[in-house]
């Protein structure tokens, strides 16, 4: 039997996450969260919100980002929302979510279709205004939207004030990760 040594890169290919800065910004390649779609089946709303609530699992409206103590959500349409967990410990987040949910919703393991990169430093609108529609400085903590960067479907998560993560498609994130920097040299 072939003796396989696997080692995992991160989105960008790097051994560990990567992270550069570029006046008052930090970009930082993000690894260690875990990620899963709920989505509610047909007529399970009601039991979904109540399932959710009793495991402390938030579960955000439209526009909108939460955090508990061991997940975090995003919304993302009707009945539908990302969960976020620490990957150390969620590693199989949907075996993880399942047993909770059991028929009521439709868990899709999404950890390795996204990469995410964290956004932190002074006057972040400044630098966004410059990648994408979603207008920061009307948005504070706790705000979530699906927007477009360098035509690319992307997620704005703003985590804190001058604290942001911006989640895109993981087969594009050197795409995102340059349009980051790219914004970021422009706007300081």
């Amino acid at each position: 039997m072939a003796d396989h040594r696997l080692k995992p890169i991160t989105p960008l290919g790097h051994d560990v996450p990567h992270s550069v800065t570029l006046g008052p910004v930090t970009i930082t390649e993000v690894v260690d969260t875990a990620l899963a779609s709920l989505a509610a089946r047909m007529g399970e709303g009601k039991a979904v919100a109540d399932i959710a609530d009793a495991a402390g699992i938030p579960l955000p409206p439209p526009g909108k980002a939460a955090k508990a103590a061991t997940y975090a959500t995003f919304w993302l349409s009707p009945d539908m929302w990302m969960v976020e967990a620490p990957f150390a410990t969620h590693e199989d987040i949907v075996a993880i979510l399942k047993p909770h949910f059991g028929e009521t919703a439709s868990i899709t393991e999404q950890t390795d279709a996204w990469a995410r990169f964290d956004v932190t430093g002074a006057d972040l609108p400044a630098m966004f205004e410059r990648l994408c529609n979603f207008d920061l400085r009307a948005h504070g903590p706790g705000s979530a939207t699906r927007t477009v960067i360098e035509h690319l479907g992307c997620y704005v998560v703003i985590r804190a004030e001058g604290h942001l993560s911006v989640i895109g498609p993981r087969s594009s994130a050197a795409s995102v990760f340059h349009a980051l920097e790219t914004a970021a040299r422009s706007a300081f």
